[in-house]
């Protein structure tokens, strides 16, 4: 059960991917655009970098005379000293007096960068300027300057520590000098002599900065993918967002959920069942064999779905106007009749019939005259031809079409609550075999409820991207009490698209006219649609 969960909930995540894959790739392109044109338009930034190496012992442990095979030098702690010493000081501002340019103390601080090789004795100072040639000028003449200023030092350090050593020797008596301490002094002197004369110095320029070739920043590819990542990311954001927000029933799958019933067949957007055939016309023309197969599959899903029951007479609702409830209806009535079954057609809308204007038929007499015995029913039934594509059927299959009438009642649900329409439908269920019923919407007006516990069987449609889901959730909590023989569900528009121009008139409103709805049609077809075999009836 936790599997079936896990596998609709992915279903329903690559649906939602699927219908706002325009918006994700919106969002996607929007945004990279958006880190492109923000980089392009951002001054170039160029970094030249300087390398300072630092002696391994220092200058006191010579004086001292200690050892210096410890590699203090080398260590973190030691490195970390040395970086800060490069950073410190008031290098920077001797550095931006020597330029010039324009440049001060602040922008020198700014521009430049103090970093240490891992644990290793060298440092490097790294300028960044809108110039490759300004930049590996700061760098150069920082690191120089930095190396003059610590050999400034050294020479004043050395100079003192030699007066020093020279005073501790003028107190030394001739024995003295010459033991043991006279001689240690003697050469400590020697030492500071050597290495004043040297300028001696223990950090040197080890590399120079050369002007970049290309600039560190703007990163421009860089910047322009981690923006169509962010946009994609906030196309994928915004697409579930949107799908929590849109009541709209957005596939077959929530069909079953909304109404607890099994899916009859989906039907998908075809321009074919649109199509009305021109006046006076031998009939429809055939239809493709996708569309025709899917209505083939629903007649056959009924058959073996419901093999305890004798379906004669089947009803064809939807919750809403613009479901096309009617186009099914139509759809699959012609199914049966391709086949060799007797089929009637039933429209009883009787406030915005359609199925005169779609089968370019006689617009009445129809049902709202049989109830007000003006007429037969068998006088009021217009028949229409059914083509056939080649394996599909025998050709001269004809279709009877019950309309509603040219002159529409103002009291259509009395008339369809009326015994008058309980006898129309027992008529009708002894002449033919099957009985398709176009009704008003249920969610509309309740012309069509008193019906629903008269027939064999009900069917709901429901039009994918196009009804809510609320409007659903209320017919389903009415027919579920209303005793209603529910054999399943269709989805129809399964890719959602087409608009669909019903306009529904209720009671109070003014005679409409037809209006000829332009409707979807079959799903890709699947296997085991229902054989050229002649098979009469859906009655079992």
């Amino acid at each position: 059960m936790q599997q079936d969960s896990e596998g609709l909930n992915f279903e329903r995540a690559l649906g939602t991917l699927r219908r706002r894959a325009p918006l994700i790739l919106l969002c996607f392109i929007l945004a990279a655009a958006a880190a492109f044109g923000v980089s392009k338009r951002q001054t170039k930034k160029y970094t030249a970098t300087a390398s300072l190496v630092f002696g391994t012992s220092s200058l006191s442990q010579q004086i001292a005379g200690l050892s210096t095979t410890g590699g203090s030098g080398g260590s973190l702690t030691q490195q970390t000293n040395n970086v800060e010493l490069v950073g410190g000081g008031d290098t920077a501002a001797k550095t931006a007096s020597l330029l010039g340019r324009g440049l001060t103390a602040e922008t020198v601080i700014e521009s430049v960068s103090i970093a240490g090789q891992g644990e290793s004795n060298v440092v490097d100072v790294s300028a960044t300027a809108a110039s490759p040639v300004l930049a590996s000028y700061i760098a150069n003449t920082y690191a120089h300057q930095f190396v003059d200023e610590q050999q400034s030092a050294n020479g004043k350090y050395l100079r003192s520590a030699l007066a020093l050593v020279n005073r501790q020797l003028a107190k030394l008596s001739p024995a003295q000098r010459l033991g043991q301490d006279g001689l240690a002094l003697e050469g400590h002197a020697q030492t500071l002599s050597i290495l004043k004369e040297l300028h001696y110095n223990d950090v040197q320029v080890s590399q120079e900065a050369s002007p970049p070739s290309s600039p560190t920043s703007p990163k421009t590819l860089r910047n322009t993918a981690l923006g169509g990542l962010l946009g994609l990311l906030i196309g994928l954001g915004l697409a579930f967002l949107l799908e929590g927000l849109d009541r709209r029933i957005k596939g077959s799958e929530d069909l079953e959920a909304v109404y607890r019933l099994p899916l009859l067949g989906e039907v998908s957007e075809s321009a074919a069942l649109g199509r009305s055939p021109r006046r006076g016309a031998a009939g429809r023309a055939a239809l493709p064999p996708a569309e025709a197969e899917a209505f083939s599959l629903i007649r056959a899903h009924l058959r073996f779905f419901n093999v305890d029951r004798e379906l004669c007479t089947i009803l064809i609702a939807s919750p809403a106007p613009g479901d096309g409830k009617t186009t099914i209806a139509r759809g699959l009535a012609e199914a049966a009749a391709r086949l060799g079954s007797r089929v009637l057609l039933a429209e009883l809308d009787l406030r915005h019939p359609t199925l005169a204007g779609q089968l370019d038929i006689q617009a009445g007499p129809g049902v709202a005259d049989v109830l007000i015995h003006t007429i037969a029913m068998t006088d009021a039934t217009q028949s229409v031809a059914v083509e056939v594509a080649p394996g599909e059927g025998v050709k001269g299959r004809m279709l009877d079409v019950l309309v509603a009438g040219a002159v529409l009642p103002p009291n259509p649900g009395e008339l369809l609550e009326s015994r008058a329409m309980a006898a129309v439908l027992e008529q009708a269920k002894s002449a033919y075999d099957l009985v398709v019923i176009d009704t008003p919407p249920l969610t509309a007006v309740s012309d069509a409820f008193p019906l629903l516990t008269r027939v064999d069987g009900v069917v709901i449609v429901g039009r994918v991207g196009h009804s809510r889901r609320d409007a659903a959730e209320r017919l389903h909590r009415v027919l579920s009490s209303s005793g209603a023989p529910l054999l399943g569900v269709i989805a129809n528009s399964s890719n959602a698209g087409g608009p669909y121009a019903y306009a529904y008139a209720y009671a109070e409103s003014r005679a409409p006219s037809s209006v000829v709805t332009s409707n979807n049609g079959a799903s890709a077809s699947e296997n085991g649609a229902a054989s050229d075999e002649r098979i009469p009836t859906l009655k079992t």
